[in-house]
């Protein structure tokens, strides 16, 4: 049976050594391999507590300093295939072991006595164990079932947008066909982003002008009750974050902020970099109408997903509501985009 949508194989690629999630998941799994350890080596409860800090105490300076040297390495090593940046960071972990743990026995700071090669086994068995473990997680975060749900969210985006557009164009035709040729434009280009392969990061700059696109569209049909206010002068353009990050919740602030009061509303777009992560915070009016943000759930949870697929744990979606105004906060880290080999001369 021919599947609804054209998966591609995933390329088998280490995990993001610098990455906040990754270490995080790494010191919470090895930590408790040790604690598994230790229960089925401890006869009684009652020394449980003791052999888990004399573990641990030996243990983490291995650990850190193994996470420390993969992190200085880990450009290095996430450029090389699979296979050989496998075998180089279980190379790596058994030197680093052996050397520490033969240190450990020489200066008698070992409280179990253990030969090194029992530390070299643990950390060799730990790292394949994590290396496995991150290989399933890049499994279930696929592409096709990224790819679903963005489309998903496009085939939401395309219908009601795309005919209240060609309304507001329609209408425009006669007494401004200028106008109304630059909308058409702006149109195309709106839907060639939508239905492009949106699966790649690409440049902030690039979102922000398909964000302007679509509200300069809104606003044919909305006129002056659609108010827009852009803070982007401390915004890196060239940092690196997922397609239709921002345009949804766009969307979702002209539906549900603007639509339902016939007074003019401000949408205000807020992007700067701080601390080496990019912020992007939007606000709207808010409407004290039943059901008023039911329909953000699928745009909120589709971002939500996208970010925790490119980022991990370093990137963030909140939402708040204030007593007149919706407010939704992006965090991302700042990676910038390559710039062009001739830039680089």
């Amino acid at each position: 049976m021919r599947a609804i949508i054209n998966q591609k194989a995933v390329p088998l690629r280490l995990p993001e050594l610098r990455n906040l999630g990754t270490i995080l998941r790494i010191l919470l799994a090895v930590n408790g391999f040790a604690l598994l350890a230790v229960l089925a080596r401890e006869p009684h409860w009652s020394g449980v507590a003791s052999a888990w800090f004399e573990t641990a105490a030996l243990l983490e300076p291995h650990l850190l300093v193994n996470l420390l040297l993969l992190y200085i390495l880990a450009p290095w090593l996430e450029r090389l295939p699979y296979r050989i940046g496998v075998l180089c960071i279980l190379a790596l972990i058994a030197v680093v072991t052996l050397g520490l743990s033969s240190a450990f026995a020489a200066l008698r700071l070992d409280p179990f006595a253990a030969a090194p090669s029992h530390h070299v086994a643990f950390a060799l068995f730990s790292a394949a164990g994590m290396l496995f473990y991150f290989h399933l997680r890049a499994k279930a975060l696929s592409p096709a079932i990224s790819e679903a749900r963005l489309q998903a969210l496009q085939a939401r985006i395309r219908p009601h947008f795309l005919f209240n557009s060609i309304n507001a164009v329609l209408s425009l035709m006669r007494r401004e066909p200028r106008r109304a040729e630059a909308a058409l434009q702006d149109l195309a280009d709106l839907f060639r982003v939508l239905m492009r392969d949106n699966r790649q990061l690409a440049p902030l700059g690039d979102e922000i002008e398909l964000c302007r696109q679509y509200l300069d569209l809104e606003k044919l049909r909305l006129g002056e009750r659609l108010l827009v206010e852009w803070h982007t002068e401390n915004m890196p353009r060239d940092a690196l974050v997922p397609p239709l990050v921002l345009q949804p919740l766009l969307e979702n602030a002209v539906y549900h902020g603007i639509e339902p009061s016939s007074a003019p509303g401000v949408i205000a777009i807020n992007i700067f970099l701080r601390r080496g992560e990019v912020h992007a915070i939007l606000r709207n009016p808010y409407q004290a109408v039943g059901g008023h943000h039911a329909g953000n759930k699928m745009a909120m949870d589709n971002i939500r997903e996208r970010l925790a697929l490119h980022f991990d744990a370093e990137a963030s979606l909140e939402s708040r509501l204030n007593r007149e105004s919706y407010e939704v906060h992006i965090r991302m880290p700042y990676r910038p985009a390559a710039l062009p080999q001739s830039e680089h001369e």
